[in-house]
């Protein structure tokens, strides 16, 4: 081999390195861009759903949780009525928007849940125990990234009626699939001192980036691990992320922020996770919710959206207790405190999902407010613009 030709082919070899190289580069760079990011949210638009409105002949309110689905363009929107003012239920809607303004909100379906038994989900007072009927309190609804056609939600249970929460699955027309086994940790313990607290379990959940995965958040603190929040000290409750059968994979603690402002003299205070959503393999945003009573009587809700760390911190998976043992929660980065931004009155905000892309390229986030089927409250849904 000439001179000539061993410096051809190692100029080649090199060259087919760098296309190689500069290939995978790509690639790699195309997977971290398409992964999502979130440094802060800029209000777009809140759009208000009156309340009286009603839809195929139920009424609308209570709306604890919202998803969006990519591929068909419609949004899944829950209520938390214990099928007290109809049976439990969710809906689907088209929600139009750009980065300046809500256009379009319609509702175009309506399916109620129903139990493994076939039947709608009953009222507290019209449970038949010897059915095995269970009264679900629906909080968290989450199209299946997997398959499209079945959808997951939560329950918070019922402690006075020895119902535990559950996460289960369903097709998009409400029809029961699938129940999941819950966490030990989480469910009822006798006399009262061991499992969640009464209204305070089962708030969210989310899909793993992948959709392998699910996690799922308390409310607040279960008996055995900690207070709950005052005006002076924070608490940890349970992130948990299990596979699809159910299996717990791993769980984290979580500090809940102090209670934002004092209550009135006697009056109630609380702060809780009100819903979790992935960002990307390593981080989950987390949208805490803390209700503060006034003297009188009107409460006013403080809303920060946290991003945090998912690999760091504690496994508590085999930690029956987290006040018995040294435990250390997940980092937490503030990205949003909606109190601090001009976007009018904040409400009982309880749902948060991704929407479609921007014109920019950036996320767009949705977030929902349940009015307890209250008239001095609102159906909000508010819309955000997520800084990479």
């Amino acid at each position: 081999m000439n001179q000539f030709k061993r410096m051809m082919m190692v100029s080649l070899s090199i060259s087919a390195f760098f296309i190689s190289a500069s290939t995978h580069t790509y690639a790699y760079n195309d997977d971290v861009k398409n992964e999502k990011t979130a440094s802060q949210l800029k209000y777009i638009d809140t759009k208000t759903i009156p309340y009286n409105k009603s839809f195929k002949n139920t009424k609308i309110g209570g709306l604890s949780g919202i998803s969006y689905d990519a591929k068909s363009k419609k949004w899944l929107m829950i209520s938390d009525d214990r099928s007290e003012e109809n049976p439990a239920r969710f809906y689907e809607a088209q929600i139009n928007y750009n980065k300046h303004k809500f256009n379009k909100v319609k509702f175009t379906q309506m399916h109620f849940l129903t139990q493994p038994n076939g039947t709608k989900y009953p009222s507290k007072t019209s449970f038949k125990k010897h059915q095995h009927d269970v009264v679900a309190d629906p909080e968290s609804i989450r199209i299946d990234p997997l398959n499209h056609k079945r959808l997951l939600y939560t329950s918070e249970g019922d402690r006075e009626l020895g119902f535990n929460p559950f996460i289960r699955t369903a097709a998009r027309n409400g029809t029961f699939i699938s129940n999941l086994q819950i966490h030990t940790p989480i469910k009822m313990g006798h006399q009262n001192k061991h499992g969640f607290r009464n209204n305070l379990a089962l708030e969210g959940s989310s899909f793993s980036e992948n959709g392998k995965y699910i996690w799922t958040s308390m409310e607040a603190p279960l008996l055995q691990d900690d207070q709950l929040p005052t005006i002076k000290s924070s608490a940890k409750t349970r992130l948990t992320k299990y596979n699809r059968q159910g299996d717990v994979i791993s769980e984290k603690p979580y500090n809940l922020d102090p209670i934002s402002k004092k209550p009135g003299k006697n009056k109630d205070a609380e702060n809780g996770i009100a819903e979790i959503l992935t960002l990307n393999k390593k981080e989950l945003l987390v949208l805490e919710r803390a209700s503060v009573q006034d003297k009188n009587n009107n409460f006013k809700n403080y809303i920060r959206i946290y991003k945090i760390d998912s690999t760091s911190g504690t496994d508590t998976k085999n930690i029956k207790s987290l006040q018995k043992n040294h435990v250390t929660p997940v980092k937490k980065q503030l990205i949003a405190n909606l109190n601090a931004q001009d976007i009018g009155h904040i409400d009982n905000i309880e749902g948060m999902s991704f929407g479609p892309k921007l014109p920019n390229g950036h996320d767009s986030l949705v977030l929902i407010s349940d009015n307890n089927f209250n008239q001095k409250q609102q159906t909000n849904l508010t819309a955000f613009e997520i800084k990479p």
